[in-house]
């Protein structure tokens, strides 16, 4: 089959599609021929050795697909020939992927490959910091930043969903429209987004700010929390990693929530299906509809990789494998 090797860590241009042979059914896993295969900020710092799960080189990266089972264990639930979406964690840049039944999927028949490939990472992870660590409640405010990529808007739209009213903060006018479609109420620049949040607010703060970027917006982002707020910290796609001035945390009673998806599911793999059965409801209703960004060929994982890297992405990026 083909497949994408990261076997330097020299960054996204360095990867390579190959052959390589399948991967073996085993009595307890789920083949699955990928359709589409979602692109993450993970796979960029993996690129580099930065991320920190660090498999042996050359290896497979992709974390997220869709597409259709070719064998499933007894038992499992899962048949030949449905359609699902995985979360595989490894190995879903290729034509073929095998993982666990409990990160698999089944995907309503009206959900695409694109839509179903967008779905494991961000909307799960969103869901685990919105819902289990910020404690969102129908009414809230939520400010997201780097709204319009893929976590972004995931977490917009999730938010929406769940009765929140989202004001949305981008780093160019250019995204601003990949944020409205995933259903922010506003949408302001990231430069001076302190005051615009006080204006649209009058002046209260909001209860969440979602944060996958870091770097110096961190302090405004703690200004703009209203009393007993939360900021919840989910990445550092800014590239550093702010420092906190705990000081600042007893002026409103606010908190710093750290969001680790990842070191919450693995120790108990079975609160991803719990999470899915959440979310199913609101995918099925259309409230859950991921703003698909450029798609690439599995060739041009690398060009893919740079999208995100480059932080030029608007929407979730996607390689399209058969």
């Amino acid at each position: 089959m083909r497949a994408v090797h990261i076997t330097s860590l020299a960054g996204p241009t360095a990867l390579e599609v190959v052959e390589v042979a399948e991967p073996a059914a085993g009595p307890d896993s789920v083949v699955i021929d990928v359709h589409v295969a979602g692109v993450t900020f993970p796979e960029v710092l993996q690129s580099r050795g930065e991320y920190q799960v660090k498999p042996p080189l050359p290896f497979i990266p992709g974390s997220e697909v869709a597409g259709v089972i070719r064998s499933a264990p007894e038992g499992s639930g899962l048949e030949p020939g449905q359609r699902v979406a995985a979360f595989p964690a490894l190995g879903g840049f290729a034509e073929v992927v095998a993982t666990q039944p409990g990160m698999v999927f089944p995907l309503p028949d009206a959900v695409s490959f694109e839509v179903g490939a967008s779905l494991p990472m961000n909307y799960l992870t969103v869901h685990f910091g919105l819902v289990r660590r910020g404690q969102l409640r129908s009414g809230d405010t939520v400010l997201v930043h780097g709204a319009a990529g893929g976590i972004g808007t995931a977490a917009v739209q999730l938010a929406s969903a769940l009765g929140a009213r989202v004001i949305a903060v981008v780093s160019s006018a250019e995204k601003t429209e990949a944020a409205k479609a995933a259903g922010a109420d506003e949408v302001v620049l990231a430069d001076g987004f302190k005051d615009a949040v006080k204006g649209l607010t009058g002046g209260r703060g909001v209860d969440i700010v979602v944060d996958p970027v870091g770097g110096d917006r961190f302090t405004d982002s703690l200004r703009s929390l209203a009393r007993e707020g939360r900021l919840l910290v989910i990445g550092f796609t800014g590239g550093e990693i702010p420092q906190v001035k705990v000081n600042r945390l007893l002026l409103n009673n606010i908190s710093v929530v750290g969001v680790g998806w990842g070191a919450f599911w693995m120790p108990q793999p079975s609160y991803l299906q719990e999470q899915w059965a959440e979310l199913l409801p609101l995918l099925e209703a259309g409230k859950l509809d991921p703003v698909l960004g450029r798609s690439f060929p599995l060739v041009g994982a690398s060009d893919a990789l740079l999208e995100l890297d480059e932080r030029r992405a608007t929407g979730k990026v996607l390689l399209t494998v058969r």
